[in-house]
């Protein structure tokens, strides 16, 4: 194995998106590689590489092709060798990979929780009817709605500072972020509250970060087995089976949350039409071997229980 790590000449190359963000949870990834090979950060570079879903911030995800939006680039920078592997947010990842490529490596999970931003009011609870929350994601859409149809939802796309430069704006009186992402940039401060998944379900894979290699580099693959976290791989394969059964998409409000008890795994699983009149939910619970098979079944009987036309998005 030694003669096949990365060193100052001859650098990993880790792919990624510019955010602050994508920069720290790329950073994270090589700094637990570094302390399991000893090596220095040098060994490793990162790159910075433009999606499309980055560059264009003027228009809603589902109008301009959901998950795929936020990885294509990086994966072709992959597949035709400019970088080795690519470290996502999990909760942004299609369900397939593109051919010759693999997604085996996760790190230990963060906080799975929303968190609600404001600078005026404390919870979702406080905010005044006709108030307006921001939010790039249908599934919180959905979920707002549900609980508080008397709120106005706006769109409410960028990275956390350009959301949070929104706010003192005024373009919305409050918007919802991810704790983990909060708290891997060392700004948990900026979340007035916390939601427990009790209250609002998380994203599928929310909290987690993945890393992609090729299929055919096993010296990296054996590299990142050393930072592999099981746990996290038997959850998130309950939560990705539910989302792949159920066509998931940045198109359609679905929420998942797998948790491990002993050799028991949890599933909550819920579906929402974009509008919020509607919502389904289940919770069931198997062996952690039988996860997949729990995701995919908790699927089956949820679309059961609706109609076509579900999640089609019809403006208020």
């Amino acid at each position: 194995m030694t003669k096949d790590l990365p060193s100052p000449a001859r650098p990993l190359k880790i792919g990624t998106r510019g955010s602050p963000l994508a920069l720290a949870q790329a950073h994270e990834t090589r700094d637990r590689l570094a302390r399991a090979f000893d090596l220095p950060p040098e060994a490793f570079e990162v790159c910075v590489i433009q999606t499309t879903g980055d560059r264009v911030q003027d228009r809603p995800l589902k109008e301009i092709g959901g998950k795929g939006l936020f990885t294509r680039e990086i994966e072709h920078a992959m597949l035709t060798g400019q970088i080795d592997i690519a470290v996502h947010s999990m909760k942004d990842m299609p369900v397939l990979q593109p051919e010759g490529l693999v997604l085996d490596c996760y790190l230990p999970r963060e906080d799975v929780r929303d968190a609600f931003v404001s600078k005026d009011f404390k919870r979702l609870a406080d905010v005044p009817e006709g108030a307006t929350m921001g939010t790039s994601s249908l599934r919180r859409r959905a979920q707002i709605l549900v609980r508080r149809p008397d709120l106005k939802v706006v769109e409410f796309r960028g990275n956390v500072q350009t959301r949070l430069r929104k706010l003192t704006e005024g373009v919305a009186d409050a918007t919802f972020l991810a704790m983990a992402g909060l708290n891997r940039l060392g700004r948990p401060e900026i979340a007035q509250s916390a939601l427990d998944p009790e209250e609002m379900l998380p994203a599928v894979a929310q909290g987690a970060i993945g890393i992609e290699r090729r299929e055919d580099d096993t010296a990296t693959a054996t590299m990142l087995e050393a930072i592999h976290d099981h746990p996290t791989a038997q959850r998130l394969a309950a939560e990705r089976a539910f989302l792949a059964a159920l066509d998931g998409s940045c198109e359609t409000p679905i929420a998942g949350l797998a948790e491990l008890d002993g050799g028991t795994l949890r599933l909550r699983g819920e579906i929402l039409r974009p509008d919020g009149s509607e919502s389904l939910s289940d919770d069931r619970s198997a062996p952690i071997e039988d996860g997949a098979e729990l995701g995919r079944a908790m699927a089956v009987d949820l679309l059961s229980q609706v109609g076509d036309g579900f999640f089609d998005f019809r403006e208020a």
